[in-house]
């Protein structure tokens, strides 16, 4: 079977790339279409010769960092790749790329990360967070507007959605009224393991958005002058290095074999925003920790209440802090070994079986 493997972009490796990373594994000689690649920040995982870019990538390397600007051209840009060289196409999309156009003769694949967030449930969000005047703020309304009728118009492009949460699945139930199957991301358990003792700090590993809400922990760990270890980076960086504390350290990006020595050692794992699956509390259990979440969105699908960790139940700073009282106090309750087990339901093997068994289904 000839395949093909699409992405959004490929500018930065997070939860949505390593997927990408264990679907051209399962396919090795899959080429990968994406909108844009950076290869400084991918070639090693993303090797170049297995590339295929749209037209965008020709622009400057200026405006390829800012593509928000020039969100209208994308949807012509993933309709230009021509697939009727493939049998089946399996696409990993936060965004466009269930949007390709294929064959009748080719399957399509989407496994949805989410629908559009900034089209759809976060549109208001998006537009503040732009920080322009009326004018440009009613034009970038209006884009969004258009970009959900393409989005609306082109979902019915895919034959078979798969959906990385249930709280994924519930989105694309309510705006493109499809059934999908939920097949969680993989977690690469054996990367990480148990830790013996634990340091003195509690740990974040996140993109620096303002969607993470590392602003509520950091002005709780002020408050409670205790240590937080933030890694990773992102365009919120200055403004959180300048609201935190001296009890609180910005390490920036970190390998993985550090992060996960960071996560080994750590006394729990604070995940402050509401994330569609959230790879990260996963990888904290699978170190034996437990986790401090937001209890919406995927971390309520993969922490356990009061056995691998607890939940806070609104975004505040005051929510936060009763859950992390909780959360201390029964801290000598958590088992390690319970964690991990709960950790080993998120496997990568588990991931690679769902994922053939969907490909064998599409080939009868």
């Amino acid at each position: 079977m000839n395949i093909a493997l699409v992405h959004d972009y490929l500018l930065h490796l997070g939860g949505a790339e390593r997927v990408l990373k264990i679907l051209s594994e399962i396919f090795p000689k899959a080429p990968i279409y994406t909108i844009l690649y950076d290869e400084k920040k991918c070639g090693g995982v993303f090797p170049k010769e297995k590339i295929t870019t749209s037209g965008l990538q020709k622009l400057p390397s200026l405006l390829r960092k800012n593509h928000k600007y020039f969100l209208p051209l994308i949807p012509r840009a993933v309709e230009e790749w021509d697939f009727s060289g493939f049998d089946l196409v399996l696409s990993s999309n936060s965004a466009f790329t269930h949007g390709i156009i294929t064959p009748t003769q080719t399957r399509h694949i989407c496994y949805f990360h989410s629908p559009m967030r900034f089209a759809w449930d976060w549109t208001n969000e998006y537009i503040k967070e732009q920080k322009l005047g009326f004018l440009k703020r009613t034009a970038i309304a209006h884009i969004l507007k258009k970009i959900r009728i393409w989005d609306q118009a082109s979902v019915d492009r895919a034959d078979t959605f798969i959906a990385n949460s249930k709280t994924v699945q519930n989105r694309i139930t309510k705006y493109y009224r499809r059934d999908s199957t939920v097949i969680y991301p993989p977690v690469d358990i054996s990367r990480f393991k148990i830790g013996k003792t634990s340091e003195d700090y509690f740990l974040i590993v996140s993109n620096l958005t303002p969607f993470k809400r590392l602003d509520l922990a950091i002005q709780l760990f002020n408050k409670i002058r205790r240590r937080l270890v933030i890694i990773g980076d992102g365009p919120q960086k200055e403004f959180l290095q300048n609201i935190a504390g001296d009890t609180i350290d910005f390490l920036g990006h970190k390998d993985d074999a550090l992060t996960a020595e960071y996560l080994t050692n750590c006394r729990a794992l604070i995940f402050p925003g509401e994330d569609d699956f959230g790879i990260t509390p996963v990888e904290a259990m699978a170190c034996g920790k437990p986790v401090l979440a937001f209890g919406r969105g995927g971390a309520k699908e993969t922490v356990v209440e009061g056995v691998t960790g607890e939940f806070f139940n609104e975004p505040t700073v005051a929510s936060m802090e009763d859950g992390l009282a909780r959360l201390m106090l029964n801290e000598r309750n958590y088992s390690p070994l319970k964690c991990r087990h709960r950790a080993n339901e998120f496997s990568k093997e588990i991931f690679i079986e769902k994922i053939k068994n969907i490909v064998r289904g599409s080939e009868s």
